[in-house]
């Protein structure tokens, strides 16, 4: 059957995203073994919580806190977080444009409030206006609904919440546990590794 919605992650798929930006911030103030803390592959369970908007972003800068220098404020472990946020490059944005042609583009980010309010600014401040109205049917963002990949749940909820056919939908994400959730969900996945551009993978 063939393929009529695309489902894209966001970091590392459309935003570019270097997850040693963040763990070499953190591990500046005082943050032991940074990168077991929180990496592409797994993380401690408060990220998760944050991720699925179960705890509050003071909530959260409390908790990264007891997990760096005592008297680090917010405004820096904000600035640690958001460290890993690059952006997109206009040929990302140039491709999306390009598939909305083709296919229904539907978006699904495992995020959370802090960094929303910064890849959004971002967008802004490179490419002058947000345009994810302009290029997706729906944005589904793990803080808002409550829930966050790999879990089959936040898959099925894309597909019923938009009445899909999983057999005409592709999911692409640069996390492999990401697309086992995907294929565990019945929805075909491919994985875009470090480096390779979605008009590779996808026309």
């Amino acid at each position: 059957m063939p393929i009529k919605n695309l489902i894209l992650d966001l970091g590392g798929v459309i935003f570019d995203i270097d997850y040693e930006y963040t763990i070499r911030a953190f591990a500046d103030v005082g943050m032991d073994d940074s990168g077991q803390v929180y990496s592409q592959k797994g993380q401690l369970p408060v990220f998760d919580l944050f991720e699925k908007g179960l705890i509050t972003p003071n909530e959260f800068c409390d908790e990264l806190r007891n997990l760096c220098h005592k008297d680090t404020d917010n405004e820096t472990i904000v600035r640690c977080w958001n460290a890993l946020l690059i952006g997109i490059p206009q040929e990302n944005i140039d491709t999306l444009y390009r598939l909305k042609e083709k296919y229904r583009l539907f978006l699904l980010s495992n995020t959370n409030e802090i960094h929303e309010i910064a890849f959004k600014q971002n967008i802004v401040d490179q490419h002058g206006r947000y345009f994810f109205d302009e290029v997706f049917e729906k944005v589904y963002l793990s803080h808002h609904i409550h829930m966050r990949k790999p879990d089959r749940e936040i898959f099925d909820f894309v597909i019923n919440d938009n009445n899909l056919n999983r057999e005409e939908c592709l999911f692409i994400d640069d996390s492999i546990q990401h697309i086992h959730g995907a294929n565990a969900a019945g929805i075909e996945a491919r994985l875009l590794v470090k480096g390779e551009r979605l008009a590779k993978i996808i026309s």
